[in-house]
């Protein structure tokens, strides 16, 4: 399916001789041809950012559905905005059984006439419209068959778990490169209007007592170095979510046969999220260093609880354990006198028992004082 999509795009591209780029209903980037420097209109502020994020932001998106793009069941021009960096674009609606599925662009400074029944590389460009509607409505198809088996291969038993993973490696290729994003709700839940990713996105919505319902996507890479896509999609799925929703993004896999494994790092990623706000809202588990193994971790050891009572003395020991250790960093950091965060600290060995000379005894405090933020978490 990807294939047969960039071949079209290509095609459209050669036929029009202009920059071309296919996105799905929701502004998705599905492909886009490679664009020659020297053509003019070749580039704009909107093919960039959709290239380099794989989607365009919802101002971008109500500006060019004001045009009627939406609805339109031909080709139609739309206009550009020097202020906002936009040129104009020819678009050509990409519809399947009465339904707007996606848009091909095309960057063609102005110069074909949507109208001209005429022109010959037009309607066969418009025919190839049509084959990608065809496609994108198999394929979103296939999608909403395929999150069934999704949720099995992370919530079911041996046997049914080994099954839908044999139906997903049929589905979406062995060695495809695949990460599993969560998507958790803040406090409100997961609303009924919530869409499900597109994008060739699977997708499914498993109870995660007791947090509530989560929503697992699996997002089919273009290769294992970018993970842009994924942290694109993770962030659109989130302005639709309630504040306070996080995500969680999964290390890179070639196949689907860890599938449980991705789905343990992305939920604790998007743990995370929650309790970090360096990470929020949008985890990922090849960056989380050091709170990788402390997502394992059930609570705090049994000697730093009675600290946790004293919110003063447990910023202070964070703010130091997090500065390694340095009296000077620290006391900058919590804006402090020395003299007084030396107090503290002895106060933080009286109330915990701890020897903070000892570097085995930091990091109990300081994989305690992690854990704990994560288990207040729901």
């Amino acid at each position: 399916m990807r294939d047969d999509l960039q071949e079209l795009v290509d095609e459209v591209s050669r036929l029009l001789a202009a920059p071309a780029t296919l996105e799905d209903a929701d502004f998705t980037l599905l492909a886009f041809c490679a664009h020659d420097d020297s053509s003019e209109g070749a580039m704009d502020a909107v093919r960039t950012r959709s290239i380099l994020t794989r989607g365009s932001p919802a101002p971008t998106r109500a500006w060019f559905e004001e045009f009627g793009i939406a609805s339109a069941e031909g080709p139609l021009r739309t206009p550009a905005d020097p202020d906002a960096g936009i040129l104009t674009r020819l678009v050509l609606p990409v519809r399947h059984a009465g339904r707007t599925r996606g848009y091909l662009w095309l960057l063609d400074g102005g110069r074909i006439d949507p109208a001209d029944t005429g022109d010959p590389a037009l309607a066969a460009a418009v025919d190839l419209a049509a084959d990608a509607g065809r496609l994108l409505a198999e394929r979103a198809a296939s999608d909403d068959d395929l999150g069934r088996p999704l949720t099995a291969a992370l919530t079911g038993g041996p046997t049914v778990r080994a099954q839908a993973v044999q139906t997903l490696g049929t589905a979406l290729g062995g060695q495809l490169p695949l990460v599993l994003v969560a998507l958790v709700p803040g406090p409100d839940g997961l609303p009924g209007y919530w869409r499900r990713p597109g994008a060739g996105a699977v997708a499914a919505v498993l109870p995660d007592d007791p947090a509530g319902p989560v929503a697992a996507v699996l997002v089919p890479l273009a290769g294992t170095g970018d993970l842009r896509p994924a942290g694109a999609l993770a962030a659109a799925s989130l302005a639709e979510l309630p504040h306070g929703s996080t995500a969680g993004v999964s290390q890179v896999r070639r196949g689907v046969d860890d599938l449980p494994g991705q789905w343990v790092q992305a939920r604790a990623a998007a743990r995370v999220a929650g309790a970090v706000s360096r990470f929020s809202p949008v985890a990922h588990w090849a960056e989380l260093g050091g709170w990788r193994p402390v997502t394992e971790l059930a609570g705090p050891d049994p000697v730093v609880v009675p600290l946790l009572a004293d919110r003063v003395l447990t910023e202070t020991a964070e703010a130091f354990l997090d500065c390694a250790g340095s009296a000077s960093r620290a006391a900058e950091a919590l804006r402090i006198h020395r003299q007084t965060l030396y107090y503290r600290l002895s106060r933080i060995e009286a109330v915990t028992g701890l020897d903070l000379a000892d570097g085995g005894a930091r990091l109990l405090l300081h994989t305690s004082l992690r854990a704990a933020r994560l288990a207040a978490l729901p």
